[in-house]
């Protein structure tokens, strides 16, 4: 069977965003480089010393108790795609992701003949108590807009595609069941990381339709899961 081989160079949010993708597909075969709230810059600071220091994971989970360098997962397997993202605190700073995605994006190809994408985060909720969340005058909107204009300009100045997590869930926020400042559910669990069920279970079928065209069917019949699959199948269309 052909697999869609995926590496993700990232931190917590891309281990929110990858922890349950292998189960939306059986085409997927995915890892991830976690270090938690890993910056663009301290990637690049790793790869130039090729420090291992990254939890090597599958489904969220550590595959090995050994860390890893980047190098080393990069020639562990052929990858079809590798996927980057900043810091959460910093996905809306635009100046903050040069020159290191430039440096990391060389380092990448001289290991991988992979497709490099972007993937860009989301806002954190409303009354999130992340040290970061000043930057945005701890104004959800304004984070969000940051995080979409920055990642809109670099992917056109790279060239590259983005797999757009930080959209959908934006988007979804607007829905009754998860309004969260007038009573709904939240997508996030702490204020900034995506909740176990649904936050993650969207990224996962973002993630899904972005490498293989096919969203996750959705067989649970509760209120928010039938709204996220009206809200798929809207996009679909």
């Amino acid at each position: 069977m052909f697999m869609i081989k995926i590496l993700a160079i990232g931190n917590s949010f891309s281990q929110d965003a990858t922890a349950l993708l292998q189960r939306a597909s059986d085409d997927l075969y995915v890892r991830n480089l976690y270090i938690g709230g890993c910056s663009l810059e301290r990637h690049c600071e790793n790869i130039r010393k090729d420090k291992r220091e990254y939890v090597y994971e599958e489904d969220g989970a550590a595959v090995q108790t050994d860390l890893v360098s980047i190098r080393q997962a990069l020639s562990s397997d052929k990858w079809d795609y590798v996927t980057l993202q900043q810091s959460s605190g910093l996905s809306g700073i635009e100046e903050s992701f040069y020159p290191h995605l430039s440096e990391l994006v060389a380092y990448v190809k001289k290991f991988a003949s992979a497709e490099i994408v972007l993937h860009r985060t989301w806002a954190y909720e409303i009354d999130s108590a992340h040290e970061d969340f000043v930057k945005y005058d701890r104004n959800q909107t304004e984070m969000w807009n940051a995080i979409k204009k920055t990642y809109d300009s670099v992917a056109a100045r790279e060239n590259m595609r983005i797999i757009d997590s930080g959209g959908v869930i934006q988007d979804l926020r607007s829905y009754r069941v998860f309004d969260y400042k007038h009573g709904g559910l939240s997508l996030t669990r702490d204020g900034f990381h995506l909740s176990f069920n649904y936050g993650r279970f969207v990224a996962a079928a973002v993630w899904c339709k972005f490498f293989t065209g096919e969203y996750p069917e959705i067989k649970s019949d509760s209120r928010a899961f039938q709204t996220i699959k009206e809200y798929f199948k809207a996009k679909a269309r």
